[in-house]
């Protein structure tokens, strides 16, 4: 039995089986080294996932390392009852980037986390329960988290704190908004939110959450300007808005810090996580002082902006920011959709090769329409391994590729890797494997 064989028969055994693994044959990723990474039994991979948009500057920079274990020489915790420096300090420096004039920040452990704690605000300062969101999107896996994900297989249950009413993300390849150019998209979703407004809504509220580019989606990326219209109908009402940037914040997207700016609009709360810890336990929500200073109640957070998590989080963020790894999202991405986009033109299973920055998705399908293909989609995941690619899998249907290497990628690695990526579709496609 080999070593990974060995190693998921005991994950079978003693974790739940509803957590999802990659592949026919799992494997356990042992160590890595900026973009590429080395499994247990010391087969190499170009890592163009970064675990789930997580390792956001590369396997073990050596200047986050640095500020991990110097903080681990000394303290590991001591939970905000105490003031904690390196909390302070990446606040002050989130805080300044978020866009929010006079921000305030709050910590927390994860991105699910973060969104409950969002949503928790908004409704406490609204006195509502009511809340919007977007159909096919994801916000975590917590139970208040899962209560405004518009997207069935990653909704387990269908009781909720909330009373949530979705609206239509602005989705140009399929459903109602198909093939409609930007501007039209715009003024179709404010005229869907203020339909749901009138008639599933009692008008009183909390906010809207909504991803800029929606992740376990599938990367739709709505028309520049979308949000904007919608945020109009919103700031009528008084309506918070929510920006979840789990996914889309410090500069994956290329253009833009913040997803957010694409649409030329100030949220009122920002949601972060993933990136920020490039591997450690953080996340957060920076937003409006008053809005976050609105609990009336008294509140901690045990484990949220610890001192290790605060120290690398912030030694992380100074990396991405010293050496501009925004500009190199955009510049890589380009590099990586020269590579793919012909696809879509060339092979009748290739719907569409959308994104932003290093957040790039290939839809496949049945040939001859737009038929999601997720036998497609799962065999062009294990092609890619084979050829030496992480790549990631999401969609509503599970057919759609997610391309989303850690920032700090190099021209030549972006071109081995769409390459690579183009190779394992194409055998896909001509049933080569």
């Amino acid at each position: 039995m080999g070593y990974h064989e060995d190693l998921l028969k005991r994950h079978k055994s003693v974790m739940p089986s509803w957590i999802s693994l990659f592949y026919e044959q799992p494997i356990e990723l042992a160590s890595g080294k900026g973009c590429w990474v080395t499994d247990s039994e010391g087969v190499e991979y170009l890592d163009f996932f970064g675990g789930i948009l997580t390792t956001m500057t590369g396997h073990a920079v050596p200047e986050v390392v640095e500020a991990i274990q110097s903080q681990a020489s000394r303290m590991l915790h001591s939970s905000t009852l105490y003031l904690i420096r390196p909390m302070v300090e990446l606040a002050e420096r989130i805080s300044a980037l978020s866009g929010i004039p006079d921000a305030k920040v709050f910590f927390v452990n994860s991105g699910s986390e973060a969104n409950d704690t969002a949503l928790m605000l908004c409704c406490a300062a609204r006195r509502s329960n009511q809340v919007l969101a977007l159909r096919n999107s994801y916000h975590g896996r917590s139970f208040a988290a899962m209560s405004v994900t518009g997207n069935r297989s990653w909704s387990s249950s269908s009781l909720s704190p909330l009373q949530v009413s979705y609206i239509r993300g602005g989705d140009a390849l399929r459903g109602p908004y198909a093939g409609m150019p930007g501007e039209a998209i715009c003024r179709a979703g404010a005229d869907d939110l203020r339909d749901a407004l009138a008639t599933t809504t009692s008008g009183d509220v909390a906010c809207m959450i909504a991803e800029p580019i929606q992740g376990v989606g599938g990367f739709v990326v709505p028309p520049d300007g979308f949000f904007a219209s919608l945020k109009e109908v919103l700031d009528e009402q008084g309506i918070h808005f929510v920006s979840d940037e789990v996914q889309t914040g410090w500069g994956r997207t290329g253009e833009h810090f913040w997803g957010y700016e694409a649409h030329g609009i100030t949220p009122d709360l920002i949601t972060f996580a993933k990136g920020i810890g490039n591997g450690l336990a953080i996340g957060g929500i920076v937003g409006r002082a008053e809005l976050i200073d609105s609990v009336s109640a008294n509140s901690i957070s045990t484990f949220g902006g610890n001192p290790l998590a605060a120290s690398g989080a912030l030694a992380n963020l100074e990396y991405l920011l010293s050496n501009d790894l925004q500009s190199n999202a955009q510049r890589c991405g380009s590099i990586i959709q020269t590579v793919l986009r012909p696809l879509a033109s060339r092979l009748a299973t290739v719907a569409e090769v959308r994104g932003k920055g290093l957040m790039i998705a290939v839809e496949l399908v049945e040939p001859g329409g737009l038929t999601p293909a997720p036998r497609l989609a799962a065999a062009a995941l294990e092609e890619a391994r084979k050829l030496g690619l992480l790549v990631g899998k999401g969609g509503l249907w599970g057919n759609v590729l997610r391309i989303a290497p850690p920032l700090s990628l190099s021209p030549t690695e972006a071109q081995i890797g769409a390459e690579r990526l183009v190779a394992a579709i194409e055998a896909v496609h001509t049933g080569q494997r």
